[in-house]
């Protein structure tokens, strides 16, 4: 066994999103968003499964807040819903949608628990996208305006501020290929909607630091751990072109202030990017206290020879259109098991290499694992417990790689598992559980998994056993 401390200022927290787990879909002025209008569209999701009432945690968010300090945890991963508390992206706020969150960040604080907030995670105001969405930069303005009007009603109250979550699935998942909302499938448009996500987080990130000047400043980013087939060239320039596609498209701008010249080049078909202005690199880079990291599985892909069958198999749905830009020259590989009930590969040292470049390449910035969990076919026992020991060794696993990382000088300084709850999973719908807490839909009874009382155990210890492989 390999042990494992983590000292008592390391912050375990656990971590959800609004449409996934709120409900309350219509309830106290809040308007549609493009996941509402999306799920709703017939043959969008798995089921024609919905958010309309998912975990029902608006209704229910005091016991849900009970259970987080229950288990222990330091801080706590919430998404603010932008149509909760500005129903059209614009103008008018919400007070009873800002009350909501007021509550929630004070149930928080009174539990001992670090509220840390995300003002965007995924759930764009339905308006807004009848304008554009975020291919348009007037979004990104919009953006902007929604940030000073939820970190000037919630102010230093939370902690952590984050501007985006994973923009990566926002652009090319909702924009490339379609599999999220807004469904959309137009390879110009995803790459528009990169930049404007990216000023988004520039211009938000500046509200808090006018605004909350003692909150700290985050975005979360899904960082994708890509290796080539074989050491060929034509292979490891694959991996170049889809590092610049799901990596350096943000990190560029949001850490070095400019974008890559090789995605420019790559793309240089699809679009001209003549959307970036004079000034919007610098503004993009604002100063982060903390890059938070999702981490989940690791990518192999290999240059197309031009007569093969293609694949696919990047793990981000089924789509006749691809989510990467400009890249019909590469293949997404199959890789070897186990696979979490994704069909995700569980690759626990392909997080310890992404921490560890992120590290050498950016020594100075603080990380945080912001969101890393798996979801498996959970079974009901008849003891009336879920034993999902997969998730366990899962996590186990995972964190250890974490700490592996750490030991080599990676300064993170915390860990959110994904998720605190069961919940409505994107195009997936119910279908997939990701939670240590089962929900029961049908009751909305809220049941420890084996991994709560194991996440509770580290989180109470700081001690991981993390067996040899």
């Amino acid at each position: 066994m390999t042990q494992h401390h983590f000292p008592e200022s390391f912050l375990w927290g656990s971590a959800t999103a609004a449409y996934q787990i709120e409900g309350a879909a219509t309830e106290d002025g809040r308007g549609p968003s493009i996941w509402d209008t999306y799920s709703h569209t017939p043959g969008r999701t798995l089921n024609g499964d919905t958010g309309d009432v998912a975990a029902d945690h608006y209704h229910l968010w005091q016991q849900d807040l009970d259970h987080i300090a229950e288990l222990g945890l330091g801080a706590y991963r919430f998404s603010v819903s932008w149509p909760r508390v500005q129903p059209g992206g614009a103008g008018r706020f919400n007070q009873a949608g800002i009350d909501f969150y007021s509550r929630l960040v004070d149930g928080l604080l009174e539990r001992g628990v670090r509220p840390v907030a995300t003002m965007y995670h995924w759930d764009l105001p339905q308006e807004l996208e009848d304008a554009g969405g975020w291919a348009e930069r007037d979004t990104a303005l919009r953006f902007q305006e929604y940030a000073a009007g939820i970190v000037g009603a919630l102010g230093d109250r939370v902690h952590t501020w984050t501007t985006l979550n994973e923009p990566w699935c926002s652009a090319y998942l909702g924009y490339a290929s379609g599999v999220h909302a807004p469904g959309r499938t137009e390879p110009a448009a995803a790459l528009a909607a990169v930049h404007h996500l990216n000023l988004a987080h520039g211009l938000a990130g500046r509200v808090v630091r006018e605004v909350a000047p003692a909150a700290e400043l985050s975005v979360t980013l899904n960082l994708h751990v890509i290796r080539p087939a074989s050491d060929s060239e034509a292979d490891r320039d694959a991996v170049r072109r889809i590092d610049a596609l799901a990596n350096r498209a943000f990190l560029g701008p949001m850490l070095d202030g400019e974008y890559p010249a090789d995605l420019l080049a790559d793309t240089a078909s699809v679009t001209d990017w003549s959307f970036v202005r004079d000034g919007d690199e610098k503004l993009i880079a604002v100063p982060l206290d903390v890059l938070g990291v999702n981490y989940y599985s690791s990518t192999l892909v290999r240059a197309w020879d031009g007569a093969s069958a293609r694949s696919d198999a990047d793990g981000h749905g089924a789509s006749a259109s691809s989510p990467w830009v400009a890249a019909e020259n590469v293949d997404f590989l199959p890789q070897p098991g186990p696979y979490t009930a994704m069909g995700w590969n569980i690759d626990p040292p392909a997080l310890t290499e992404l921490l560890l470049r992120l590290h050498r390449e950016y020594p100075s910035q603080p990380m945080m694992i912001t969101e890393n969990g798996a979801a498996f076919d959970d079974v009901v026992s008849a003891d009336g417990r879920i034993h999902d020991d997969r998730r366990i060794d899962y996590l186990r696993r995972h964190i250890g790689a974490m700490a592996d990382a750490r030991a080599q000088g990676a300064d993170v300084r915390g860990y959110f598992v994904w998720s605190l709850l069961d919940n409505f999973e994107w195009g997936y719908g119910y279908d997939r559980r990701f939670g240590i807490i089962r929900v029961d839909y049908d009751t909305q009874v809220r049941t420890w998994k084996d991994s709560a009382h194991w996440y509770q155990r580290l989180a109470a210890t700081g001690e991981l056993d993390q067996p040899a492989e």
